[in-house]
């Protein structure tokens, strides 16, 4: 008898770990708003598949990302499925997104409409109107032979699955866009 009840302790006690342990996991995986940010600013890292927020210097929060379906390199035409690199501005926030929600990048920037120039992708015209958006922080053109409509989105990260875009989970996706104002820089490192 002490036997069958040293079992049924053990079990109960088991049992108990089990309950207790999933209902940790499960504590600590539920999602917090972003706090309030005085300067916010986005970090992607595209070797790490890593989205990082920042308020000024200070690291916040970090995401797991996907690129484009051919992430390796920086962004050269449309099309080319790549990611783009270097330091970008939100122009836009969508919520009503293909993909849930969404937060425009300011790809072509200047350094992206200089290359396109100087190797005739893109005109003069096409140039000077990349250039005077920048300058004054609006969209610039998207539908040049650079490529454009990037975006950091919702839709899931199983696999690089987007066209050049930075895909999230969409809760996660919620959060970001919560938390960025249109303006927030972005950098898009390799």
């Amino acid at each position: 008898m002490k036997l069958d009840s040293m079992k049924v302790f053990l079990i109960c006690i088991t049992f108990s770990a089990f309950v207790l342990t999933a209902a940790y996991i499960s504590f600590s995986q539920t999602r917090r708003p972003l706090p309030p940010m005085e300067n916010p600013n986005i970090v992607i890292r595209k070797k790490k598949r890593l989205l990082e927020i920042f308020d000024g210097e200070k690291l916040v929060r970090q995401y797991k990302i996907v690129l484009g379906f051919a992430a390796r390199g920086d962004k050269q035409i449309e099309g080319d499925g790549k990611t783009p690199e270097g330091q970008f501005y939100v122009f836009a926030k969508n919520d009503r997104s293909k993909f849930y929600l969404s937060l425009g990048l300011s790809y072509p920037n200047i350094e992206d409409a200089k290359r396109g120039l100087e190797e005739k992708i893109i005109s003069q015209e096409e140039y000077e109107a990349i250039f005077k958006a920048i300058a004054e922080r609006w969209m610039p053109p998207q539908k040049t032979a650079l490529g454009g409509e990037i975006y950091i989105h919702g839709g899931g990260i199983e696999s690089d699955w987007t066209e050049g875009c930075v895909a999230l989970p969409n809760e996660e996706m919620k959060e970001i866009f919560d938390a960025i104002p249109v303006g927030a820089k972005v950098k898009i490192l390799p």
